[in-house]
């Protein structure tokens, strides 16, 4: 099953080993943070506007041309509008 943010929640688990400050870790853990499902949720906004930035560069100039065309010859839907 697809999540929202564009990745397979069903895919299984990895223990991973991470760095992290432990003023910050005791205060997490102190107010019950799920720590690893907070991990999960902002590495998906993270690499979910990666890939976003990602589609801009490698799509720029497309974009670019595309846009330059409808300002040279008007787009598709111009001569059939009435308003």
């Amino acid at each position: 099953m697809e999540h929202p943010g564009g990745y397979d929640s069903n895919a299984p688990r990895k223990a991973t080993n991470l760095s992290v400050n432990s003023d910050l870790l005791a205060r997490a853990r102190a107010l019950n943070i799920n720590l690893s499902r907070v991990f999960e949720q902002r590495l998906a906004e993270v690499v979910r506007e990666a890939e976003r930035e990602r589609w801009v560069r490698e799509n720029t100039a497309a974009i670019e041309d595309y846009n330059a065309r409808v300002a040279e010859e008007g787009s598709f839907g111009d001569k059939l509008r009435r308003f």
